[in-house]
């Protein structure tokens, strides 16, 4: 496609039509110069290059560009990550007074009472603390909500905390399940606006070769992305995950994970593109918020606080009886686990429970833990640019046990199935600066951090494929081009990968000019 995919004509929406064939493509990073021929949205045969055109017309010529599966985002908040794209960016600021300079610099230019959103702060190194006086200075009485970087609190002034009813709370940084309902209530757009800013944030994605995600947004995502499929073309395929509030509506309709959700027909696409998810459930909170899970205290807490080893957000119990309740309907659980001790507690609910599924993050593990995944069938969804991210909180907050922590090698040596993600807003959702983050264990000129824990470029290309390690016949023609072999690449280029072409169904969702 010459241009924007949703502009270009040719078809009833404005996409190219697709091609029978692609020819002179490299099939695979490092592979053979060959033709593929697509035929019902499916790879429907591959052969060396140079044979006779009969058959396979109309094709398109790639000049010896390289095929690669399809790439996932196996972890995306959608209207959080369409949402932060429009925030005042809080990423890299230093202090907490830092934090509240931006903000009152922001606040100049906006409407008088008009409520202020930042995103991206990380306060786990910061020298002060977050609170609600210094947001006062800085905007009066506009209502301020900050959202940090890992989505697991928020901080708010006291306009803010007036608007939640608050106004007795004592510092304005509120965390985990209160965080969540504050974002909800304050700073969710309307349903048409939500839905335009997805929508450009999918169609960024597929210029970067991603033909899917899994959407962990904190909503009824089936119900939201059965609106959003029904009323316009969506470039991706997209897993809605289901969270436990509504999951007695999804055992109602007959939705197993991976099953098909029905969308009202457009005639303008393929269809097929949406699937129910897995169950989302969560044992603990997040490494800067100090509230993942662990067997040893935080540093600076008293063993007998509380909270010195984390929150544990369900308990046992709750999380068995929960994940029992979903595999009883074909639900697979995906399991939010980031300390140690969490990721123990989910590795045990699920050899009690005897099904599979998913944990997500899996950052910092006891090596007895490691074998477990494998041996019980279970995948990890890991974000690498989580571990060039929180390196520097990493070696404050879990000192001298950072050997254990992303530890992705360790992992893919033991068997187990990782599948790539960016928990989108928390790291761009890029795929191709994901995988560099694998490759590379830094993102910047310091030395790989854990280089031990490095994977190939190959290995990391198919935990981007969610397992595809090429592209082979009968496979679904979801698939991407790029110019560039991902195996000859050095660092730059891999994260700045530039995308010739995107397919969903065998369509083109992007192709370059």
């Amino acid at each position: 496609m010459r241009g924007d995919p949703t502009t270009e004509p040719g078809r009833p929406d404005g996409r190219t039509e697709p091609p029978r064939s692609l020819r002179r493509v490299r099939l695979g990073a490092g592979g053979p110069l060959c033709d593929v021929r697509l035929e019902g949205g499916r790879v429907h045969g591959i052969r060396s290059h140079g044979g006779p055109l009969r058959g396979w017309e109309p094709s398109v010529d790639l000049d010896g560009r390289t095929l690669l599966p399809g790439l996932w985002d196996a972890h995306v908040h959608a209207v959080q990550w369409a949402a932060a794209r429009r925030r005042l960016d809080l990423a890299g600021l230093p202090s907490a007074r830092a934090a509240a300079d931006a903000v009152r610099g922001h606040a100049a230019g906006l409407e008088p009472g008009a409520l202020l959103v930042g995103y991206g702060f990380r306060d786990g190194l910061w020298p002060d603390a977050p609170h609600r006086d210094l947001l006062d200075a800085a905007a009066g009485a506009r209502p301020v909500l900050l959202v940090s970087a890992d989505l697991h609190a928020v901080w708010l002034n006291s306009a803010a905390l007036a608007l939640l009813g608050r106004t007795d709370h004592a510092t304005g940084l509120l965390r985990e399940t209160e965080a969540l309902a504050a974002t909800e209530r304050l700073a969710t757009a309307d349903t048409a606006t939500s839905d335009e800013w997805v929508a450009q944030a999918c169609a960024a994605a597929a210029r970067r070769g991603v033909t899917g995600i899994i959407d962990f947004e904190y909503a009824d995502n089936v119900t939201d992305w059965t609106r959003r499929m029904a009323a316009a073309y969506v470039p991706l395929r997209v897993a809605a995950a289901v969270y436990p509030e509504y999951l007695d509506a999804a055992v109602a309709r007959g939705l197993a994970t991976g099953s098909p959700v029905p969308v009202a027909a457009r005639g303008d696409g393929p269809g097929g593109l949406l699937e129910a998810g897995p169950l989302k459930l969560f044992t603990d909170g997040s490494l800067n918020t100090r509230t993942a899970l662990c067997h040893e205290p935080y540093p600076g807490l008293p063993g007998d606080d509380p909270e010195a080893h984390g929150i544990a957000l369900l308990t046992p119990e709750e999380l068995r009886a929960l994940m029992r309740r979903a595999a009883e309907h074909g639900v697979e659980p995906a399991v939010h686990a980031i300390g140690d001790r969490a990721n123990g507690i989910a590795l045990d609910a699920f050899a009690a429970v005897g099904c599979r599924g998913r944990v997500e993050h899996g950052q910092l593990l006891r090596p007895e833990d490691v074998p477990r995944f494998a041996a019980l069938g279970v995948t990890v969804g890991v974000q690498p640019s989580h571990a060039v991210d929180d390196r520097d909180v990493a070696d404050r907050h879990w000192r001298g046990r950072t050997h254990r922590a992303f530890a992705y090698a360790d992992l893919l040596a033991a068997g187990a199935r990782l599948e790539f993600g960016s928990d989108a807003p928390v790291a761009a959702l890029d795929p191709w600066v994901t995988l560099a983050n694998a490759v590379a264990r830094t993102d910047d000129d310091r030395p790989p951090w854990h280089p031990e824990q490095r994977l190939s470029v190959a290995d990391a290309l198919t935990a981007s494929a969610r397992g595809r390690g090429t592209v082979a016949t009968g496979d679904r023609a979801d698939l991407v081009v790029v110019d560039v072999d991902p195996l000859t690449a050095d660092d730059a280029t891999l994260r700045a990968m530039p995308v010739h072409g995107t397919m969903v169904a065998g369509e083109w969702t992007h192709l370059a000019d």
